[in-house]
């Protein structure tokens, strides 16, 4: 046999996630020999697993490296802890050093840019195991990945126009060919998490698992209603969060149990089971003909949507990042009627504006 090439741009190193080849088991779990799973890890639960600008370079090259590896069958994308799938970009970076910097923002940009096509161009399926919440940034290269599965104590969301930012780094891309325009416009908006069960229903995720154990069983999560029903309005309501009294029963069955995410881990490798029994050709070439469904509005909108992130590190990004790190805590979010007060009476944006609504000055 003749020597194989390798194909990897260079030899990676990770310290920021982890990368790991795990045993592909078949239908019946055992382990299919010489081949392997791509597990990639976010590596910062002290910050609820938000990239920095070294993660997402390393995130880069492990796609690559497990799309070029011949013995991969999928790849999954994950977090470490129970916590956090992702939350987006670590927002210290963004407060301390791009904020107020456009040029630097827009290299760091680019870096983004890349990671979400380096996964929706993987040449292995990818599923993103959701162990904790999934928010901005996080939201984001989820949807980028090709199945969901998630812990239901998971929440989904959005976070930008709360703290300076649009969600242009996908979700207004991918969000609506899940859910619809309407909930997208929504979400992205009003920047309300969804609960896991809420995210199954409205078809952002493939499947829910419990992870919470009490006195050794497994129990759906208490803080939601899991239930599907009309209320007073003749509304659908399903997974809603609990309210009033049956929230604070919730927490103390919640504080009682421990955190298990076997069953997670189970509906992952059931899933790539399933894809390991099919022509990798063709199960590639399905995955990719709708990956292009999300390509072409990524392709279309990626560039110009950096370019506007860059201008906005100067005015809103800037106020809204520095606001979330320096803030005090509960109160990490400028005075936004201020603001709008301020703008109709043509304020110009300059310090002494990001000063009068900037919580970190006030009292």
């Amino acid at each position: 046999m003749k020597e194989l090439k390798n194909h990897n741009l260079t030899e990676t190193h990770f310290s920021e996630i982890i990368f790991e080849k795990r045993p592909c088991k078949d239908a019946n779990g055992q382990p299919a020999a010489g081949l392997f799973n791509a597990w990639i890890f976010l590596n910062n639960p002290q910050q609820y697993n938000s990239y920095t600008t070294k993660a997402v370079k390393e995130i880069i090259l492990a796609f690559r490296e497990a799309s070029n590896d011949r013995s991969v069958v999928a790849v999954v994308f994950t977090g470490v802890g129970d916590k956090a799938f992702c939350t987006g970009g670590n927002t210290k970076e963004y407060a301390e050093y791009y904020a107020g910097n456009p040029q630097e923002y827009g290299q760091y940009m680019r870096l983004f840019n890349d990671m979400v096509t380096a996964i929706l161009l993987c040449d292995k399926p990818v599923i993103c195991r959701v162990n904790g919440m999934r928010i901005a940034g996080g939201q984001e290269i989820g949807m980028a990945c090709d199945f969901t599965i998630a812990q239901d104590l998971a929440r989904f969301g959005q976070a930008g126009p709360k703290h300076g930012s649009a969600p242009v780094g996908g979700s207004t891309d991918f969000l609506h060919l899940y859910t619809g325009v309407e909930r997208a416009m929504y979400s992205l908006t009003m920047c309300e998490t969804w609960t896991a069960h809420q995210a199954l229903h409205y078809g952002l995720i493939s499947e829910v698992v419990p992870a919470l154990k009490v006195d050794g069983k497994f129990v759906p999560n208490p803080l939601v209603e899991t239930g599907r029903w009309l209320d007073d309005y003749g509304r659908i309501i399903y997974g809603t969060p609990k309210t009033g009294e049956a929230l604070a029963k919730g927490k103390e069955l919640l504080a009682a149990g421990e955190i298990d995410l076997s069953l997670l881990d189970e509906a992952v490798e059931s899933y790539i089971a399933r894809l390991l029994a099919t022509f990798p050709n063709c199960t590639l070439k399905t995955i990719n003909s709708l990956r292009q469904k999300k390509l072409e509005y990524w392709d279309k909108n990626k560039e110009a949507n950096r370019e506007w992130l860059m201008l906005n590190m100067v005015t809103e990004a800037k106020a809204g990042f520095r606001a979330f790190n320096d803030g005090p805590k509960g109160h990490r979010e400028v005075d936004f009627v201020k603001l709008r007060q301020l703008l109709a009476e043509g304020h110009e944006w300059n310090e002494e504006l990001q000063r009068a609504i900037s919580p970190q000055f006030q009292g």
